[in-house]
């Protein structure tokens, strides 16, 4: 049995599932570059009649959905740094220094990748767009970029970061409390999938760019998952318990 200082070892982690899901995803999402999809979900949410997405001056998305619900997010990973700092001198938080310090390094790495990638690829937002009241032009993703003054800064979605970030509860809880990491999951996937149907709203993101962000979060905190929580069990006691059982 594990003592209280040592991390549990690790159930078995399906790479086909974890990896394979996103993959697909990607894949989808690539091809659907082909399609209309992007844009028919946006005009859906646009009212040509005042020039403007149907949220675009909602103060609930704006102000709640948006700038409120980020700053707890935010709080939540300063929170998480404060325990994890904790965890080398409070004696209750010790046993769970890297799983603390596995959020942090989790929430950090899934929402500081966005910034520098928006800049990379420069994707408009819709709400930019001549086709909603804008005056740049639209390309696809792996298209090259119409000349323009204004670089877009909307692939991937920022905000959809700040819930999807939160796949790192379901690593850091998976293997001490696995009712609690399901939950976590569905929380992170729900809070997310708010957020980035908020900023669709808005007129902030096309639909395929939320989805993309959900892919890279799960994989950013799964890597880090991997890298440092991670316990396979030892092949020798995989074999001394199958001697148990046959025997």
């Amino acid at each position: 049995m594990p003592t209280a200082l040592e991390r549990p070892y690790s159930r078995p982690l399906n790479l086909w599932v974890c990896l394979g899901i996103p993959a697909i995803t990607a894949m989808v999402l690539l091809l659907l570059e082909l399609t209309s999809l992007d844009m028919d979900i946006a005009k859906m949410v646009y009212d040509p009649l005042s020039g403007n997405f149907i949220g675009r001056h909602s103060y609930f998305l704006e102000n709640v959905l948006h700038d409120r619900a980020k700053q707890v997010v935010i709080a939540l990973a300063v929170l998480s740094f404060v325990g994890f700092v904790g965890a080398f001198f409070i004696q209750r938080l010790k046993p769970w220094r890297r799983e603390l310090g596995c959020l942090v390094l989790s929430m950090a790495l899934s929402t500081s990748f966005v910034t520098p990638v928006k800049v990379v690829t420069s994707v408009q937002c819709p709400w930019s767009l001549t086709e909603f009241g804008g005056k740049e032009t639209y390309s696809e993703l792996l298209s090259p970029r119409p000349e323009t003054d204004k670089p877009g800064r909307c692939w991937p979605g920022g905000h959809a970061a700040t819930g999807f970030t939160l796949f790192a509860l379901f690593f850091v809880l998976r293997d001490r409390k696995p009712k609690l990491a399901r939950m976590g999951l569905i929380f992170a996937f729900g809070l997310g999938t708010i957020f980035s149907i908020g900023r669709m709203l808005q007129g902030a993101h096309f639909f395929s760019h939320n989805i993309w962000t959900a892919v890279f979060c799960w994989l950013i905190c799964l890597g880090a998952y991997y890298a440092v929580l991670y316990r396979p069990v030892p092949k020798k006691a995989q074999v001394l318990n199958s001697q148990t059982v046959s025997g």
